[in-house]
C-alpha cells in the first residue's frame, strides 16, 4: 500500500503532462489544478480503503485527462437549475414557489436585456417612480386607493409597522402570532419595527371586546394575520373584519392585515375556501393589506402593500423603502403577471399556479396516462396509478387537499430512495416523493411539456 501511495504524482508534474496541459488552454490553470487535487485526493482515499489497493490510472493518458475535464465541467455547472416538480405540492418553497407565466418570463428577459424606463417618466422626461409601473394595476384589481411593492411579504410587514407604529403599540390576537418558514416570527418583526406588541384574547378565542379593551392613547395599529399555514379547529372564535374595521374607525387607529399569500380570484369553486380575496378584505374596511407575489398570485417574489392612500404615502417616503424596494426584473415579471388578471386574459388558464389548482381531475388523470405510456416505451415495466392528494403548498391552505393522480414506480436493482437520488442527478432533475418503498410522481404539479423530459430521465438511468 505504501508503494502505491508513493506512486501518486505531484500536482505540478501532472500539469506538465501534454494532455493535462491542454486542459489549461480550454479551462483555466487554477481550475485544472483544483480538479487534479480532488482527483488525487479521491485516489489516495481509495488506496487506503481497499484491499488489495485499487489500481492507479494512466496519468499520461487521454482517459485520465478526460476524467479531470469532467470534474471541471461539473464544477462549472450552474448551482441554481430548473427541476421538474412531481411532488404534488404546487407552490413548493424548496423548488422555487410559483412558476412564472411565459408573459412574465418575456417581460423579465426584456427588462434585463435592455435599458428601461424604470425610474423615468417618459411623458415629462423627469425622474419617475418604479412603483408607478404596477400601482394602477394593483388598485384596479383590489379596489385599493394606493399601493406600493417591496421585495417580499416579510419586508412589507416590517415596513408597514415601522412607518405607522414605531414607538407605539400594536394589538394582535394570540391566535394569530404566526411563525412561517425560516423562523420568521411575527412578534420578532413587531419588535424589530420598534413597536410594542400587546397580545389579546387566547390561542383559540379572541373577541372584538379584547381589541377594544387593549386600545389606549399609545395604540397605533390593530394587526390581523391570516393563519395561512395552520388551522385551529374546534372551540374557536374570532371577530370578523367588518367589526374590527368599525372599531378601528371609532378609536382612530389603523386596521392592518398580513394576508401572507393573498389571492386575487375566488378559489372556492375548486374546493379551496379558506383564502380570502384581497379585494374582499379591503372592501370589509381593512386599511392596509400585505400579501406575496410568488404564491397564489403566481408571480415573482414580491411584497405587495395596498390600502389607504395616506398610509401608502407614508410608506413610500420612509427611509427603509430604498433598502426593501423591488428590483427591475421582479417588477417587470410582476407587472406582466398582474396584466393576466385583466380581460381578455383568463388567469385560471394563463397563470401556471392557478391552472394547476383549477385543473379538472380528468386532465390530471390523462396526463398520468400519457406519462405511463412514455415510460413503458423506454422500458419501465413496473408502473402503477394511484389516486393521491396534492397540496397547494407555500404555507397556504393547510389541510385542504386537491384530488390528484400519481404514477407509482419501481425499477429493478433500485430501492425507492436510490431511484429518487438517480432522478435528482438527472438533466433536468426530477423530484418526486416516496411512499411504501415506491416512487410517486404526482401529475398535478407537472406540465404537459415536461412529460418527455421525465421519460428521458428514466431512459438515461436504464442506460
Amino acid at each position: 500500500m505504501t508503494a502505491n501511495l508513493k506512486d501518486l504524482p505531484q500536482i505540478e508534474a501532472l500539469l506538465s503532462q501534454p494532455n493535462i496541459a491542454a486542459l489549461s488552454q480550454g479551462f483555466s490553470r487554477a481550475e485544472t489544478r483544483a480538479a487534479l487535487r480532488n482527483v488525487i485526493a479521491d485516489l489516495r482515499a481509495a488506496l487506503l480503503s481497499t484491499d488489495p489497493p485499487a489500481a492507479l490510472p494512466d496519468f499520461a493518458g487521454a482517459g485520465f485527462a478526460a476524467s479531470v475535464a469532467q470534474r471541471i465541467t461539473a464544477a462549472r455547472a450552474p448551482s441554481l437549475r430548473p427541476v421538474i416538480n412531481a411532488t404534488g405540492i404546487i407552490i413548493h418553497t424548496n423548488l422555487g414557489r410559483a412558476r412564472l407565466a411565459p408573459q412574465a418570463i418575456a417581460a423579465l428577459a426584456a427588462a434585463g436585456a435592455d435599458a428601461s424606463n424604470l425610474e423615468l417618466d417618459l411623458e415629462t422626461g423627469k425622474r419617475g417612480s418604479r412603483h408607478a409601473h404596477v400601482e394602477r394595476l394593483i388598485r384596479d384589481l383590489t379596489g385599493a386607493e394606493a399601493a406600493v411593492v417591496v421585495n417580499n411579504c416579510a419586508a412589507a410587514v416590517l415596513l408597514s409597522l415601522m412607518a405607522t407604529a414605531g414607538g407605539r403599540n400594536v394589538v394582535a390576537s394570540r391566535g394569530e402570532l404566526i411563525e412561517i418558514g425560516g423562523s420568521f416570527r411575527l412578534p420578532d418583526v413587531i419588535a424589530q419595527s420598534g413597536a410594542q406588541l400587546r397580545e389579546v384574547g387566547t390561542t383559540n378565542k379572541t373577541r372584538v371586546a379584547d381589541y377594544a379593551n387593549a386600545i389606549d392613547d399609545n395604540t397605533a395599529v390593530l394587526l390581523k394575520s391570516h393563519t395561512s399555514n395552520f388551522r385551529i379547529v374546534g372551540f374557536t372564535a374570532a371577530p370578523d373584519r367588518q367589526a374590527l374595521a368599525r372599531l378601528a374607525r371609532e378609536r382612530r387607529v389603523i386596521l392592518m392585515e398580513d394576508l401572507g399569500s393573498g389571492v386575487l380570484v375566488d378559489l372556492t369553486p375548486f374546493g379551496l375556501s379558506d383564502e380570502p380575496v384581497v379585494a374582499d378584505v379591503l372592501k370589509a374596511g381593512v386599511d392596509l393589506v400585505m400579501f406575496s407575489g410568488d404564491k397564489l398570485l403566481g408571480g415573482p417574489q414580491a411584497g405587495i402593500i395596498a390600502g389607504r392612500q395616506d398610509i401608502v404615502a407614508e410608506l413610500k417616503a420612509h427611509p427603509l423603502m430604498r433598502a426593501l424596494r423591488i428590483d427591475k426584473l421582479s417588477l417587470a415579471a410582476l407587472e406582466a403577471t398582474l396584466r393576466l388578471y385583466r380581460a381578455p386574459h383568463d388567469p385560471l388558464q394563463e397563470v401556471p399556479v392557478l391552472r394547476m389548482l383549477s385543473a379538472p381531475q380528468e386532465t390530471v388523470a390523462a396526463r398520468a396516462a400519457a406519462l405511463a405510456e412514455r415510460l413503458a416505451a423506454v422500458g419501465i415495466t413496473d408502473i402503477g396509478t394511484e389516486a393521491t392528494s396534492a397540496r397547494v403548498g407555500g404555507g397556504t391552505l393547510p389541510e385542504q387537499d386537491l384530488p390528484s393522480v400519481a404514477l407509482s414506480l419501481r425499477l429493478e436493482g433500485f430501492t425507492a430512495e436510490a431511484l429518487s437520488a438517480a432522478l435528482r442527478r438527472g438533466r433536468p432533475p426530477v423530484i418526486g416523493r416516496i411512499a411504501q418503498d415506491r416512487l410517486l410522481l404526482d401529475l398535478r404539479s407537472v406540465e404537459d411539456d415536461e412529460l418527455p423530459l421525465i421519460a428521458d430521465a428514466f431512459a438515461a438511468i436504464l442506460r
